[in-house]
């Protein structure tokens, strides 16, 4: 927590709310630049859209990754040259890629015959990436099944690109999100490297690897700092490419604002649910419905604080009246033995993948408030 998060809390505003402090954003954006300083970075739009925070980064330099057409136009609104934006969803609607390519976004990323076909009809010219399906072994939140094509297959579809009237402009990967080990990266950029090099032989414009993201932020465990990454990252480049390095891009949403954020809570109730168990059930004013959705699996642990004191184990569950709405069941979290309803609860590291996961009104809950200071 920074002392400005410390001393806007010390005012007790309305609970559930997220805190986030920009001038760490700034930091975070500084500090990915000097790990990785041959990489362009395109802020994951997707991590926090907050206007606040996409107006910091056009400022800084920052380039954007959006997922959608109105995360496309959130990054205009907040003053980003169309230049600046890659289209890296492989899953758009036919009205969205036209209309990204008529406000000017050059990139878009696919991973099947069909959406290169929708992008060839409606972005035409357009700069094409193809997607790898790569492990995603180290990542807590793995992403693999869903996204990414084979080597063979990109090298298909990239190769059938010109044809349709579009540019094969590079590759991407993404390693899964909160990776906890460089090794992915270097493995991901060895496979990648074979299919680009086999590509530009054959007289394509391979000019750009996205590296995607991935980076992580320190939740209970240690991490790898950025610049571990960094230089992996580069040896492994170097390794595969030698002196001619393509256009690199990173992806980095957690790693720019995860750290920036704290949620404060309100524990609503305190009990005991069965008398075999020593644990306190803990409800929060805010659960996996309320934007804690990445703790599905209890896959992100997040630190969690409500004063000092003598400590218990907890469960912790959210407010609604929905039996998977728990957050943490299995995981060893301990509170103060004195905490009671009302008191304030505090969950660190939250820029990242909460507002934009709160629902709207499930059980009529309202999303929790944001304060960007």
């Amino acid at each position: 927590m920074t002392p400005k998060i410390a001393s806007f809390l010390a005012s007790r505003p309305a609970t559930p709310c997220l805190v986030l402090d920009l001038d760490q954003v700034a930091e975070n954006f500084v500090r990915l630049h000097a790990a990785l300083p041959a990489a362009a970075i395109y802020y994951a739009v997707k991590a926090n859209p907050a206007p606040e925070i996409l107006r910091l980064l056009v400022k800084a330099g920052s380039c954007f990754d959006a997922a959608s057409l109105p995360e496309i136009e959130a990054c205009l609104a907040a003053g980003a040259n169309a230049e600046t934006i890659s289209f890296g969803n492989t899953v758009k609607k036919p009205s969205a890629i036209a209309r990204a390519h008529a406000h000017g976004v050059p990139l878009y990323a696919f991973d099947s015959a069909e959406e290169l076909e929708k992008i060839a009809t409606h972005a035409p010219g357009a700069k094409i990436y193809c997607r790898l399906a790569v492990r995603n072994e180290g990542a807590e939140w793995p992403l693999s099944k869903k996204f990414g094509t084979t080597l063979e297959k990109a090298r298909e579809l990239m190769l059938a690109a010109p044809g349709l009237g579009l540019v094969p402009h590079g590759l991407s990967f993404h390693v899964g999100s909160q990776q906890t080990g460089t090794l992915a990266y270097e493995l991901a950029i060895a496979e990648a490297a074979m299919l680009f090099t086999d590509l530009k032989d054959a007289g394509l414009p391979m000019s750009m690897l996205n590296l995607g993201g991935g980076f992580p932020v320190r939740y209970l465990k240690d991490v790898p700092q950025a610049d571990s990454f960094g230089a992996a990252i580069m040896a492994a480049l170097i390794k595969h490419f030698g002196n001619d390095l393509p256009n690199i891009l990173i992806e980095p949403g957690r790693a720019m604002v995860g750290n920036a954020g704290v949620v404060a809570a309100e524990a609503v109730l305190i009990c005991r649910r069965m008398p075999e168990d020593e644990r306190r059930w803990v409800y929060l004013d805010i659960g996996r419905y309320g934007g804690l959705a990445e703790t599905e699996g209890e896959a992100i642990r997040y630190r969690i604080t409500a004063g000092d004191g003598p400590a218990g184990p907890v469960v912790l569950a959210g407010p609604s009246c929905d039996g998977v709405d728990v957050m943490y069941e299995k995981s060893p979290y301990q509170l103060p033995l004195d905490l009671k309803s009302g008191d304030t609860v505090l969950i660190h590291d939250t820029g990242a993948y909460v507002t934009s996961y709160a629902s709207q009104s499930f059980n009529g809950f309202a999303p929790l408030a944001e304060h960007y200071i």
